[in-house]
């Protein structure tokens, strides 16, 4: 095996990773019947994630314009505020 064989098994692979990225982009963008829906048909996002040790995080999640604040650990998820209103799209963090 020479360098010129290496070098076409680095495109090929190179190639194939480039397929599967472009089809998960167009997953992602178009949706795929029964498995995922376009990104802007999406009723639930996670707006914010914010770890509190490798176990535990705090998460707000958002749906149909309502936040909730959510515990994510080892035995579980537990809701800690529900209801939150969003701040307002043109605010600024």
């Amino acid at each position: 095996m020479d360098v010129l064989d290496f070098a076409r098994y680095f495109a090929a692979l190179l190639l194939v990773l480039g397929l599967i990225g472009a089809a998960g982009l167009a997953t992602r963008k178009f949706g795929l019947p029964g498995f995922a829906k376009p990104a802007d048909a999406r009723r639930l996002r996670i707006v914010e994630t914010h770890m509190l040790s490798p176990r535990q995080k705090l998460v707000i999640v958002r749906r149909d314009d309502v936040e909730h604040l959510l515990f994510i650990g080892q035995n579980g998820a537990s809701v800690i505020e529900s209801g939150i209103a969003p701040p307002p799209a043109d605010a600024k963090p």
